[in-house]
This record gives C-alpha cells, structure tokens and sequence, in this order.
C-alpha cells in the first residue's frame, strides 16, 4: 500500500474533455485505477492540482470524485484527502467500470471471470427452466435456435441470434437476479474483440450443437442434464475463442466464433 507521500500527479494525463467534462475525467480516473497505475491506498492529488490537469472547474472534479466513491473505487476521508480502495469493494457490474476492466484485459484473466460467473449463473437458469417452462417457452426456445440456424452463414446475424437465444433463456428462468447480472455481463462481454476471438472452420456448427443439447434436455424436463449442458458450453466455447497468444489453460488451440 503506497504512503501518503507517494505523488500520482504525474499519473494524471493534461488534457481538456472536448464534452462532457466529468464523464471524460470519471472515465479517466477509472482507467488509471482499473489498471494499476493508482493503487490500493494511493492518495489521489489534492483537489487544485487535479482540477489544473484536467482542466476542469473544482466542481466538476468533486462531483467526478463523488461519481468514483459511488462506483466503489475510491473513499474521501475528512483530513485524508482520496484513497484508493482495494478491488474488492469496486462495483464491477458498473459500465465504466467493467468497460475499463474488460478493455485493458491483456492477460484475458478478467474474461477468465467473467465465463466462470457467467456459466455459473446461466447454468442454474437453464436447470430451473428445465425443470418448468410452458410449451409457448419452449417453443420460445426452439424458434431462437431455428434463427441461429438459419443465419448460420452470416456472421452478425448468427451472433445477435445467439445472443437472442441466451437472452429468452434468462428470461424465461424467473430468476430476476441471475438475469440481470448475467445479462450486464453478457452484453459487455459480446462488445469486446477480445472475448469475439478468433473463428475456427467449425465453431458454427459446433456452437449449434451446443444449444441443440441444451433445448432438447430442457424439452425432456432433464434439469440436470440442462444445466451441464449450459454450464459446458460456455466454458467450452470460450476456449475455442480465447485468443492463442494469451491462452496458456485453453484446450484445443483457444479459438471460436461464438458462444
């Protein structure tokens, strides 16, 4: 943990947000804290000397403090100044904040995460569809898997379709928790080249494959079977995605198109 004596003045780019002033610097503060160039118990700079940098009045640079504290990523202590917290208490669900995790992800340890979370959510949806869901949900189901197959060939509309499939599941599942977090998770994830990867000849075919099994043991009220199912796709799709180059626990070469 850095001392108060340490300076991270220098840390802090000078430039002037063409718009939208806080939102540049509460961009920019979450970036220089997300990847460790301020870190845990660091002592942002006084308030004049940040403000100088930024170039932006002392007003909005304490409300950009404030829009930090809210994210969980720094704490103001009176007679302190601005400290920076441990990761632990960053709410990473928060847009600019998983952006800036995600974005700046070059071991691809956080979308490591983020597939274990994932799964582990998703996969207890699919258990509780299987184990109820009416005929119009399962057909629900089948119709966004006839969409994935019928957009095979062309890759934006094969990925928007699965991310359809995967969206009605959460739905259907009741579990209002489970789906909004897996959903904020998703949805970022799917925006990150990264996470896109790379396409092996076969990942469609495969990929379909995957969801077949889950909407045929959701069809046969097999909760188990459904939940492995799930639980296996995406950790298996992911590694067929994930990059080579940064991919030392990946079997099979870490390459795919979708998931």
């Amino acid at each position: 943990m850095a001392s108060e004596a340490t300076d991270t003045s220098r840390l802090i780019p000078q430039r002037l947000p063409a718009e939208r002033l806080g939102v540049a610097v509460v961009a920019e503060l979450v970036e220089l804290i997300v990847t460790g160039r301020l870190k845990e118990g660091d002592l942002l700079p006084p308030e004049g000397p940040l403000s100088e940098h930024f170039g932006v009045s002392r007003t909005v640079l304490r409300e950009s403090v404030k829009r930090l504290e809210e994210k969980g990523l720094v704490i103001v202590s009176q007679g302190r100044g601005t400290q920076v917290r441990a990761p632990g208490y960053w709410n990473m669900l928060d847009p600019v904040v998983l952006s800036a995790l995600i974005d700046n992800d070059e071991s691809l340890g956080v979308l490591d995460e983020l597939t274990v979370v994932r799964a582990s959510l998703e996969s207890a949806m699919a258990r509780s569809v299987a184990e109820a869901h009416s005929a119009d949900e399962l057909r629900r189901l089948e119709n966004a898997l006839t969409a994935m197959r019928e957009s095979e060939s062309e890759t934006d509309s094969f990925r928007q379709a699965d991310v359809v499939f995967h969206y009605a599941l959460m739905e259907i599942s009741g579990n209002r928790l489970a789906e909004n977090i897996a959903k904020h998770l998703y949805k970022r994830a799917v925006e990150s080249s990264r996470y896109q990867g790379i396409n092996p000849p076969d990942a469609v075919a495969k990929t379909l494959d995957e969801h077949a099994a889950i909407v045929e043991a959701i069809s046969r009220n097999d909760p188990a079977a459904a939940e492995q199912a799930m639980h296996d796709h995406i950790h298996v799709s992911w590694e067929r995605r994930r990059l080579p180059d940064h991919a030392p626990r990946t079997r099979g070469g870490g390459q795919a198109s979708s998931e």
